[in-house]
């Protein structure tokens, strides 16, 4: 299948205080992939992001931007870009950081992937993934992370965490959007979780995750913890909800 089968793409690329950082990004997306658009959804940078993102949309037509007035959180952004990709027909929508640390030359291994799967994930732990420039502590939290929302959620996906990925437009449209309530980088499991709940097919690809080399990343403490407290509800929930079933089906006569 080539990547015209798929329909029309976009890539929405959040952004917060990423001056020193977009140009380059998007350049390096439309090179990589001259067929994708990419919206930029700027959370109201005060370091001038959103006048950097117009620039690049004037020059360019295939680049667009979304301007908030508020800093609400990855997952706030990411759903307003979605809205847009929606409303504008798109048929493939894709994810990624402004940071550089999700490489546009990779995308064709998501886009491949996508004609077999529903989502598919740059995921950075599979077999043939990795991780540059990161320290050991923070690769294991991700790692344990990610190990606790498999075991907590009972899912194979080894990556739910990643923000590096490619949605079929009909994925977005069965997952409930507007009830997504999750902010932070616990959205990205969560529209995992949603994807698969739906009964559909999620792919992962091995990418090469390589670590901001100017700003700061907005990974916190008050992020990670309130990922592992929505992470541990909705494992809690689903636990119990196996066990009603199980006990359901051992009843019948």
């Amino acid at each position: 299948m080539s990547h015209s089968d798929l329909g029309r793409g976009v890539v929405v690329v959040p952004t917060y205080n990423e001056a020193l950082n977009l140009e380059a990004v998007v350049a390096r997306v439309r090179a990589a992939q001259p067929e994708l658009d990419v919206l930029v959804v700027d959370d109201g940078s005060p370091d001038g992001t959103g006048a950097i993102a117009d620039r690049l949309a004037a020059a360019d037509p295939a680049v667009s931007v979304v301007h908030r007035t508020e800093k609400a959180g990855l997952g706030a952004a990411y759903l307003h870009g979605f809205a847009v990709a929606l409303e504008r027909g798109y048929d493939v929508v894709g994810e990624m950081d402004a940071d550089g640390s999700h490489q546009p030359e990779q995308l064709g291994r998501l886009l491949d992937a996508l004609g077999s799967a529903d989502l598919v994930i740059g995921s950075r732990w599979v077999r043939g993934g990795s991780v540059v420039n990161w320290p050991w502590t923070r690769m294991a939290l991700s790692r344990g992370g990610n190990l606790y929302v498999r075991l907590l959620l009972g899912i194979r996906v080894r990556d739910a965490t990643a923000g590096f990925r490619l949605f079929r437009r009909t994925t977005l449209e069965k997952i409930d959007l507007a009830s997504v309530q999750s902010t932070g980088y616990v959205f990205q499991t969560d529209l995992t979780w949603r994807t698969l709940q739906a009964g559909l097919v999620v792919a992962e690809v091995p990418i090469e995750f390589v670590e901001r080399e100017r700003g700061e990343s907005k990974m916190t403490g008050a992020v990670a913890g309130e990922s592992l407290r929505r992470i541990t509800r909705w494992g809690l929930r689903e636990r119990r909800r196996q066990l009603r079933r199980f006990v359901r089906e051992r009843r019948r006569p």
